[in-house]
């Protein structure tokens, strides 16, 4: 694995982290209640995404082997451009059901 690849999935890593060190003990109503962390929350996310868009680009096949690449850049342009349209709600699904996935995935391709 190239070294830009690498260091896109650490970043990618490092986000996830920090999305669930952020939420340690928190609830959706704390989530929705809060937009410093929302706003944290989101950064964190962005930089998942954009990290996911220099990992395609830098090892394609290294990033096909993330289950929703796709999905997860697609995620980042909505919180970057569509800011007006983020529901809470589905950020929270996503970081219960897709995160950990995503975490375990990237984890794993970092030991290669």
């Amino acid at each position: 694995m190239q070294p830009r690849a690498r260091a896109a999935l650490f970043d990618i890593a490092q986000a996830a982290m920090g999305i669930a060190e952020f939420l340690q003990g928190k609830t959706l109503d704390d989530y929705n209640k809060d937009r410093m962390l929302r706003s944290a929350i989101e950064r964190q996310f962005t930089i998942i995404g954009e990290a996911m868009v220099r990992l395609r680009s830098e090892d394609p096949q290294t990033c096909a082997k993330i289950t929703e690449s796709t999905r997860i850049v697609s995620f980042r342009n909505v919180l970057v451009h569509g800011y007006d349209q983020i529901n809470h709600e589905t950020t929270w699904r996503i970081i219960q059901d897709k995160l950990p996935i995503l975490a375990r995935e990237v984890e794993d391709l970092l030991k290669l």
